[in-house]
């Protein structure tokens, strides 16, 4: 009886370990597929320049349509319905929240190099002209549930247009 106990102990033991590291995979492959989407959604989002400022010689990204654009890539390239909400399919299992998106261009009137810094989430660049940063937020996939309850997968993004000398 005592084998059986110290047995069924031990595998015990290794589901768990086997379900957590299964849930740890799975937070490494959803943040790195964050990541690539939130770096293509600001390069999208970059490309939408005012034309008439361009003509100028000035950089100055429309903001409504660079929104709207980043949106838009991220729902291509996520799987998301209108509410960013994972549709059938989508690898994700919970709602993507934009909770940073900012521009900086030559209409904040700030000059380049800017050492842009953002410590809510960690974001200190020097950044060369204008950008789009962005950060997105999911929430951790949980397969064991646990008393301490598990961060949001947060995720930046910067692109930035490099001036030539």
């Amino acid at each position: 009886m005592d084998y059986v106990i110290k047995l069924a102990f031990v595998l015990l033991i290794f589901v768990y370990s086997w379900f957590f590291q299964i849930q740890n995979q799975e937070w490494d492959m959803l943040r790195s597929m964050l990541k690539d989407a939130n770096n293509i959604a600001v390069h999208d989002a970059s490309q939408e320049l005012n034309e008439s400022a361009r003509a100028q010689g000035r950089l100055i990204i429309d903001p409504a349509e660079a929104y709207a654009t980043f949106i838009e890539s991220l729902q291509r390239n996520l799987g998301l319905d209108d509410g960013l909400s994972p549709m059938v399919g989508s690898r994700l299992q919970t709602r993507v929240k934009i909770v940073k998106f900012d521009i900086v261009d030559d209409s904040t009137g700030v000059t380049f190099p800017l050492l842009y810094e953002d410590s809510t989430y960690g974001i200190t660049k020097y950044i060369q002209g204008p950008s789009v940063i962005a950060v997105i937020e999911t929430k951790h996939p949980v397969l064991i549930s646990r008393a301490k309850v598990q961060e949001a997968i947060i995720v930046p993004a910067v692109q930035e247009y490099k001036m030539n000398d």
